[in-house]
């Protein structure tokens, strides 16, 4: 079971930045993708951002794209998720997703998630 910790989210006001990260108990073949996702009240869960910790290779949404920046630090087995430009439509509980190998944009295709963390940008 791969167990994954996220760091505490925030309030920030709508221009401003957050830095959020993951830190997961390894990084095998089974965690191999990295990946975050947000979920808005009343809303699904939206693929925000990934990271291969074998290439580092990375995948955008559309939304976050120029905005958002996905990041490793394989020696302490934590990714970032640095957000700037934040915009109200941000709003939302973040996760960390896992898997094996290969980027993917459903939730149903990440078998372990951390516990979410609040993100709350203000206007």
């Amino acid at each position: 079971q791969v167990q994954l910790v996220e760091s505490a989210g925030g309030l920030v006001q709508a221009g401003g930045s957050l830095r959020l990260s993951c830190t997961a108990s390894e990084r095998t073949f089974r965690s191999d993708t990295m990946a975050w996702f947000r979920q808005a009240p009343g809303k699904e869960r939206d693929f925000v951002a990934a990271i291969t910790w074998s290439e580092g290779n990375t995948y955008y949404a559309d939304s976050v794209k120029g905005r958002f920046t996905i990041s490793r630090d394989n020696a302490k087995n934590t990714v970032y998720l640095q957000m700037n430009s934040l915009k109200p439509e941000d709003t939302a509980v973040y996760y960390c997703a896992a898997r094996g190998p290969g980027i993917f944009s459903r939730p149903v295709n990440y078998p372990y998630w951390g516990q979410g963390t609040q993100v709350t940008v203000s206007s």
